[in-house]
């Protein structure tokens, strides 16, 4: 349940994005939320890794932090939020295939079909004839799902000696420090903020980051990887719950019916994953 928070706050990325942001700069948007987090995180904390984990954080730093959050933003900013959503559904079954080619680990049957739904059923309840198919957005959602794949697998394989809070802390500090250069290059100075996009900028560094990193890399440590990538399914429904609420936007029948199919697939993941742990 812990776990389930850090998608949860997640899923309100877009419509924060959407709403409150100024526009058309992802990469800034990606270091303010990590790289502050990092600082504080390591000021609490204050514990060093040890020599041979140093290249491992990098590696960590850059796919979970530096790359998923550029490739995110950027998602966000050029593509539907449903698009973008139904496109990261698909980092379950590429942590299955990671778990298969490398590790000889093979994902049953039941968590497979049940990843499978997942994805259908966030078609069922995003898409729609209306969608934009923008296909730098595409390849960035998809590349940005393969990032965080690729992470969370090698953190629950390689189990680095640090608390929780310290490696949540590093790796935000790597992926910010990556981001720099990045958005001084690319993307252009920002205006005078106003007290809302400050607001909302402070948001997505302290939930956003260091709230639902922390949370997040707890569950990894602790769930079965195809567990823990399967609540990441829960961010888009937020995301639909937030339109909802606050954007007055309308769920029809079958959108319902994809919202039950997704929750559906993620219980069932759930299980099945505690069944063989």
């Amino acid at each position: 349940m812990l776990t389930a928070v850090a998608p949860a706050i997640w899923g309100s990325t877009y419509i924060v994005t959407s709403e409150y942001l100024p526009p058309d700069r992802p990469f800034t948007a990606a270091l303010l939320r990590t790289l502050p987090a990092g600082l504080v995180l390591l000021l609490l904390t204050r514990r060093l890794p040890v020599r041979r984990d140093g290249w491992r954080l990098m590696v960590l730093g850059a796919l979970n932090i530096g790359l998923f959050q550029a490739l995110l933003f950027i998602a966000a900013y050029r593509l539907p939020g449903g698009l973008a959503a139904v496109l990261g559904a698909v980092q379950p079954l590429l942590i299955m295939v990671l778990a298969w080619a490398v590790d000889a680990r093979t994902p049953s049957r039941v968590t497979l079909w049940a990843s499978l739904a997942g994805v259908v059923g966030m078609a069922v309840l995003l898409l729609s004839p209306q969608t934009v198919y923008e296909p730098v957005g595409i390849a960035a959602a998809l590349f940005g799902a393969a990032s965080m794949a690729a992470g969370v697998w090698l953190t629950h394989r390689w189990r680095l000696d640090l608390p929780v809070l310290a490696l949540t802390g590093w790796q935000l500090l790597i992926g910010g420090l990556m981001l720099a250069p990045v958005a001084w290059l690319a993307d252009g100075p920002l205006p005078a903020l106003t007290r809302s996009q400050w607001s909302a900028y402070a948001y997505l560094s302290l939930a956003g980051a260091l709230l639902a990193y922390a949370l997040w890399f707890r569950g990894v440590a602790r769930l079965p990887t195809v567990a823990v990538a399967s609540l990441g399914l829960l961010s888009p429904l937020t995301a639909v719950v937030l339109g909802w609420v606050l954007l007055s936007q309308s769920l029809t029948g079958s959108a319902l019916a994809g919202l039950i199919v997704v929750l559906a697939s993620v219980l069932v993941v759930q299980w099945t994953a505690a069944r063989r742990g």
